[in-house]
């Protein structure tokens, strides 16, 4: 029975954390763009029938799944496992600050978090368990069913490493911009065996649509 993701990306954040390592330990609210860009994304999501929303509890998921209550009835159900990694010393820093206090890159952040070389950050294999287990847990609720789940960025690429079956590092430099939609219909029957696949990748209706 196909279940349909949308996988949707919090908006812009304040300027003050751009490219910065925030994680789960800073709670950031939205900057007046990422407001615009959830505004906008809630009224392309009521052009499809959502029948239930899972959510991180972190703030800036929260705001921007704000502007659809009008469109869908109920409440999310809050997922803590959908929250963002936490990214322990580098908490805070810019990709700069990070080179020049640890003497490590952080473009090779992924490797860094897999080897656990970063102080009191989460391990990546605890991540990748909690990712899996929130999104088995939404495609086994919701069989059949269309699904909103408002998180992160590294979270979706969690989310598509699981649900596709390849190692996190392939999705590493995947686009994933705020406030964008990847869709993936889960147990598609194709040559009698289920599989998921990739409907549309990091769509943005802010961007993309007139």
């Amino acid at each position: 029975m196909k279940t349909t993701l949308f996988l949707i990306r919090h908006g812009e954040v304040e300027t003050r954390y751009h490219r910065i390592f925030g994680g789960s330990r800073i709670d950031m609210e939205l900057s007046p763009q990422g407001h615009q860009q959830a505004d906008r994304l809630s009224s392309w999501l009521a052009r499809t029938p959502i029948d239930a929303v899972y959510a991180s509890p972190m703030r800036r998921v929260q705001l921007t799944y704000e502007p659809f209550r009008r469109h869908h009835e109920g409440e999310p159900v809050i997922l803590p496992g959908l929250r963002e990694i936490d990214f322990g010393d580098w908490t805070g820093l810019g990709w700069d600050e990070v080179q020049s206090r640890f003497g490590m890159s952080a473009y090779d952040w992924l490797d860094h978090l897999e080897q656990e070389r970063v102080t009191g950050a989460e391990a990546l294999h605890g991540f990748k368990s909690r990712l899996n287990a929130s999104i088995d847990q939404i495609v086994r609720e919701q069989p059949g069913r269309t699904v909103a789940v408002f998180c992160h960025g590294g979270v979706i690429r969690g989310i598509l490493s699981h649900l596709l079956h390849q190692p996190l590092r392939w999705f590493e430099h995947v686009e994933v911009d705020y406030a964008s939609v990847t869709w993936v219909d889960v147990g598609i029957l194709k040559a009698g065996r289920p599989r998921n696949e990739i409907q549309l990748l990091n769509f943005t209706p802010w961007r993309d649509l007139p």
